[in-house]
């Protein structure tokens, strides 16, 4: 049987993230190891010299190459970090080296496979290679994204996009979804469960997954808004209709609706329906509750309605979800 190897470049510079550059040659490993193919993947780490490059950490790494070397080579997939600062408000902001866009341009050209990780997005957009696509990036960062880049479609929500041979992933460990799926890609949906096994994560994230949980969401300015949020959550089985939430903050239904739009870049409907998914994802992980009984407890009525919720948010199903989710077993 002929080896297929493939090679992997991982683009370092000065002050890239540290995961980002070593969480994906740990995936590969594993992939070679889990294998039972004759296939595999030559990993390297490429730099514009063959000195140190000091990541974001402060940790020091040694590229195995230069881009100057890779010029003749066909590459398998190009792998682009990224870097940040943070000012005094502890805003942050991506940074792109316009040397390192070029070379991640050039490099492209050869490649059958394009992947940014985390904010190494904002590499790849100045290098003008996700103009009209879809793509994701930490959610940090997005706006700043979609702001400096129009022709991009900036999706915040999802783990990772996959658009034809671009990949964009959100951050920062998410570097290992990402990495198990171009390993799903290649090898096959089993090795990349094996992998995820041996990396401890509990579940394989599919691409529709949010990066965002509902606590996490911006908290709104509004006390009224707030103490709502809270009654969501306590009453989730209930109805929660639009006259019954604006009843309890004793406002009008279109004031609701405003207030909510404002507060929460959302519709009280929409919020509503992100929390009783956000509790049936807990249950689905955590019990052996029927999906009637998940259905009935979350809100939802029935199982179709939350089927189609499930589909909604995170584009695949409860019993999907599940399978690849689940954090124990009575």
């Amino acid at each position: 049987m002929r080896t297929v190897r493939r090679l992997i470049v991982i683009v370092l510079f000065d002050g890239v993230d540290l995961l980002d550059v070593t969480g994906p040659p740990e995936v590969f490993s594993l992939a070679q190891r889990e294998t039972d193919e004759a296939a595999g993947y030559d990993v390297v780490l490429a730099a514009e010299t063959m000195d140190p490059v000091t990541t974001g950490a402060g940790v020091r790494v040694l590229p195995d190459t230069t881009f100057g070397d890779l010029s003749e080579k066909g590459i398998d997939t190009l792998i682009v970090p990224g870097a940040v600062e943070v000012d005094s408000l502890r805003r942050v902001r991506a940074l792109t080296d316009p040397r390192v866009v070029v070379r991640v341009r050039q490099l492209a050209e050869r490649t059958r496979r394009v992947t940014s990780v985390c904010v190494g997005a904002h590499v790849l957009a100045a290098a003008g290679l996700l103009d009209g696509r879809r793509a994701t990036t930490h959610w940090s960062t997005a706006q700043q994204l979609a702001t400096d880049h129009p022709a991009i479609e900036v999706d915040a929500d999802p783990i990772f996009i996959r658009e034809g041979d671009v990949w964009t992933g959100a951050g920062i460990s998410a570097c290992l979804d990402l990495s198990l799926a171009l390993v799903a890609d290649d090898l096959g949906e089993t090795v990349a469960l094996r992998v995820a096994r041996q990396l401890v994560m509990y579940l394989k994230r599919p691409s529709g997954q949010s990066q965002f949980s509902v606590p996490l969401e911006r908290v709104s300015s509004t006390r009224r808004i707030e103490d709502l949020r809270h009654h969501i959550s306590r009453n989730i089985g209930e109805p929660l209709t639009l006259a019954d939430l604006a009843a309890h903050a004793h406002i009008s239904d279109r004031q609701l609706t405003r207030i909510f739009k404002t507060e929460l870049g959302t519709t009280p409907h929409a919020y509503v329906e992100s929390a009783r998914v956000e509790v049936a994802r807990s249950q689905l992980e955590s019990t052996d509750a029927t999906l009637e009984r998940v259905a009935s407890t979350c809100g939802f009525g029935s199982v179709d309605t939350l089927v189609r919720a499930f589909r909604r948010s995170l584009d695949t199903t409860p019993t999907e979800y599940r399978r690849r989710f689940r954090t124990s077993r009575d």
